[in-house]
């Protein structure tokens, strides 16, 4: 399927604002043919017109080389130098020097060929009448041939249709060259032809501002200079840049309105997430004034979603739909991979009752699942678009080269005017991505987060010592016991020094808040461990039945 249907399907799937801002590849494709019409009428078709740059470009590489020769490592001993009378010489050294340029000094892209035509001579010195340049470039005869006696003035004058701008040219230089010999081949009326003619050169609209490659002109360049304007080449470059100027613009305008969304939904969550303090009238913070650390009771059960959606922030951390953190595969994913893996979490969501009232008890947070899940199908979509869009200025560009054999892709000013602002434009999905991590998952506090680094639970009733680490009383108690006095993360020797003064008290009435449920089965377990230990002290067998006599 060629690529145009298949951009257009792309297209109808993704959301009208996204649609209509696209790149109009059709549009492209119908000025790219205005383009090779216009130089089909300058008498440029593209393999004429690429055989005069490539010819152009070869020059230049050996004027930086060699001066114009061959370097001695490169030539071929056996190769005979062509004659000045052979079609190899003739094609070579008759040919005008044509150079593509593209300036934005203006405010806009004005693409021009700059030309240098010299006369054909032939090996005599007698002048010659051009063909016109878009007859033979295939090689089977020379693009100029030697005019015969007598045949000037039908040489000078070829038939119509064949009156292409660079035959004109070509004929004015050998008009020229004719006239300074005195030949009589040269008539009064061909030359005020040419007079005439030259009054109507296509010329820069500022020839001030006309920009200047003398430092990059081949000494080896003479003969008349003509630059041609290419209007229909400008105008292929300003509507490409334009739609990807306007589709930046339309993709700050996306950035901004899924910001505020994100905003609006980290809000809508944080009210249907709340902590204990807000939903239960039986916590009790504590604080080292007025509690101690041992009367620490029970904490009491949450009624908020707070914990429904945690498991949906847990269950799209280790999705990684759109970015992977693994060392074998890390950086962005494919947009098939995406997509997949969007699937996937939203089946797991579902699959574990997330997804309706069995357990998100509020309305709210079933209407927030609906939009988080809304907001990564639009950066899917998003990525659809920056697909279709880079590839869509890739392939008309790549075509424009084809077709016209105008060197775009190699031209670093063209490149630098047209396509930073679509570079730019490919990083957004990563930036929305990159704000629902940074916005909306740190909402809901994490356990890693508060975890002791030695029993890798939560570290409830923390201990922080004097060094800063942080660990859990049961886990300090042991230490103390076995007589280990220097901390596991750094050996400080702070353990054995430590009581009740280092209990963070802030830190706990935090826990309490928000992992309830962790921090009422940590303290059971701290209760079961710490009587076992005391029966282990009295000599008494903690696994053993108690009897009753």
């Amino acid at each position: 399927m060629h690529f145009s249907k298949t951009y257009t399907q792309l297209l109808l799937s993704l959301p009208p604002e996204l649609r209509e801002n696209a790149i109009q590849y059709r549009q492209l494709k119908k000025l790219i043919n205005q383009i090779v019409r216009e130089l089909s009428s300058l008498g440029l078709s593209p393999a004429v017109l690429q055989e005069l740059l490539e010819r152009s470009k070869e020059e230049s590489d050996e004027l930086s080389d060699g001066k114009g020769k061959k370097r001695a490592d490169d030539a071929d001993p056996n190769e005979e130098s062509p004659s000045p009378s052979t079609p190899a010489y003739t094609r070579r050294h008759n040919l005008p020097k044509v150079i593509y340029e593209v300036v934005d000094d203006s405010g806009r892209i004005e693409p021009h060929l700059r030309l240098w035509v010299d006369a054909p001579t032939d090996s005599s010195g007698s002048g010659s009448s051009p063909r016109p340049l878009d007859e033979e470039v295939d090689g089977s005869e020379p693009i100029t041939e030697v005019a015969r006696e007598g045949e000037a003035d039908s040489a000078a004058n070829p038939p119509q249709g064949q009156m292409s701008l660079l035959w004109r040219l070509q004929r004015q230089a050998w008009l020229a060259n004719a006239e300074e010999r005195g030949s009589a081949d040269v008539s009064a009326a061909h030359i005020a032809e040419v007079d005439a003619y030259e009054d109507n050169l296509p010329i820069h609209p500022n020839p001030e501002a006309a920009p200047s490659l003398d430092h990059e002109r081949p000494h080896a360049i003479t003969g008349t200079e003509v630059v041609i304007p290419l209007a229909a080449d400008m105008l292929f470059f300003t509507t490409l840049s334009t739609a990807i100027n306007d589709l930046s613009a339309h993709l700050v305008t996306v950035q901004s309105d899924f910001v505020d969304t994100l905003n609006t939904l980290s809000r809508t969550i944080s009210n249907s997430a709340r902590p204990t303090s807000s939903t239960s009238p039986a916590f009790r913070p504590h604080s080292g004034l007025t509690s101690k650390p041992w009367r620490v009771a029970n904490v009491s059960k949450t009624k908020s979603d707070l914990y429904s959606w945690r498991e949906i922030f847990q269950l799209y951390i280790e999705a990684e739909v759109f970015e992977s953190v693994h060392e074998l595969d890390r950086g962005e994913r494919s947009l098939e991979e995406s997509e997949n893996r969007l699937k996937l979490f939203a089946e797991r969501v579902t699959a574990r009752g997330l997804g309706d009232d069995r357990k998100l008890k509020n309305k709210a947070s079933r209407e927030a699942l609906e939009s988080f899940l809304e907001l990564n199908v639009f950066i899917l979509n998003l990525k659809k678009f920056q697909f279709a869009n880079s590839e869509a200025t890739r392939k008309i560009l790549k075509k424009h080269t084809k077709r016209t054999s105008l060197p775009f892709l190699n031209d670093e000013i063209c490149t630098h005017a047209v396509l930073p602002r679509a570079n730019a434009a490919t990083k957004l999905p990563r930036v929305l991505v990159q704000a629902i991590g940074e916005t909306l998952l740190p909402i809901i506090p994490h356990l890693d987060d508060y975890a002791c680094l030695i029993c890798t639970s939560i570290a409830f009733k923390p201990i922080r010592l004097n060094c800063s680490h942080l660990f859990c009383v049961r886990c300090l108690v042991k230490m103390q016991k076995r007589g280990k006095g220097d901390c596991p993360m750094c050996r400080a020797p702070c353990v054995l020094t430590a009581d009740r003064t280092n209990v963070d008290w802030a830190l706990l009435n935090f826990m309490q808040d928000w992992f309830p449920i962790e921090s009422r089965e940590k303290l059971l377990q701290n209760e079961k461990e710490a009587a076992r230990e005391e029966l282990e002290e009295l000599g008494l067998d903690p696994d053993q039945n108690c009897t009753v006599m």
